[in-house]
């Protein structure tokens, strides 16, 4: 078996000195004025323009933070909406990732049961084996909707296992409205979501995808907005890594975040998007580099890792 995705990731934390990953979710209006007054570029209802400019940008934001964290998040939406363009630019930036040692995920919120869960995961998480494909790779892990229960999850899980790669189950959102749902009480007094969450962890408790840092390659993904349940997550699941969207742009800090953490501060990412990878429309960053939005980018990627350094004590 190929080695394990819990203890790489794990590894690349301890090596980068950070639990803060990015998030790549490329919108042409949004991209600096420099990539998109190109002439080249500069035409956003042009299909071969616009994924272009996206993949031009997304390949230097790649560079900038591949020396300051362990690991990138693809939102595919981003570049599915560009049709099979789009798709090509996705699993070439996953690529170019791969080439720089950060771990990939791929955001992707599949789910589905039996047959069509499992052809959903061999195209999102197998490397392919056809001929001529060798070169390309697919994400070290991927976002799961667990909505179908066991059934649509076990084939993603399996599959993670045989290729040496995690998944992360969407249990609890970060969006307000989210609530209205995955807070709907059982009549056993659970909320929908600690019962997926229970569930999940039946599966990544399994000593066989467990690695030898302890966490599994079957994580969560629960909202940074949730930090209310964090606490009572983290200790009941031990062996999963939470992965934790929101901070920055959706609203919930650093010390939101950090409680998903073990008391070592392992068991955690922390993921930023907007905050980061649009940090030169940030005003504190404009007065610091200017039109330089590269700088902007690092620098707001530093001060990431520094303020979720801060609340963990390291």
């Amino acid at each position: 078996m190929a080695d394990h995705f819990a203890d790489r990731l794990m590894q690349g934390v301890k090596d980068k000195g950070t639990c803060a990953i990015v998030g790549i979710d490329p919108v042409y209006s949004s991209l600096p004025k420099q990539i998109i007054e190109r002439s080249d570029l500069n035409d956003g209802q042009d299909l071969e323009a616009a994924i272009d400019a996206i993949f031009e940008f997304s390949t230097k934001v790649l560079r900038i933070v591949a020396p300051l964290v362990p690991a990138v998040k693809f939102n595919i939406a981003f570049f599915e909406r560009y049709y099979w363009e789009g798709v090509e630019s996705y699993f070439s930036l996953l690529q170019e990732a791969d080439e720089l040692g950060l771990e990939t995920i791929g955001d992707v919120k599949r789910g589905d049961i039996g047959s069509t869960a499992a052809a959903y995961a061999e195209g999102h998480l197998k490397n392919p084996e056809f001929v001529d494909m060798e070169s390309i790779v697919a994400p070290d892990a991927i976002t799961v909707n667990g909505f179908a229960g066991l059934d649509g999850i076990l084939p993603f899980a399996d599959l993670a296992n045989e290729q040496g790669k995690g998944i992360f189950v969407w249990v609890r959102a970060s969006n307000p409205s989210s609530a209205s749902l995955q807070d709907m009480v059982n009549a056993d007094g659970k909320k929908y979501f600690e019962v997926l969450a229970e569930q999940v962890a039946g599966v990544a408790c399994e000593p066989k995808r467990v690695g030898t840092c302890g966490l599994s390659n079957v994580g969560m993904v629960v909202g940074g907005t949730a930090a209310e349940q964090a606490k009572q997550l983290r200790q009941q699941y031990p062996q999963a890594i939470f992965l934790v969207p929101g901070y920055g742009a959706q609203g919930a800090g650093a010390a939101d975040c950090m409680q998903f953490a073990k008391d070592d501060g392992t068991g955690v990412l922390v993921s930023a998007s907007r905050s980061i990878i649009y940090a030169y429309n940030n005003d504190k960053y404009k007065e610091q580099f200017g039109d330089n939005w590269e700088k902007c980018i690092e620098q707001a990627c530093l001060d990431m890792k520094a303020e979720l350094n801060q609340v963990a004590g390291v």
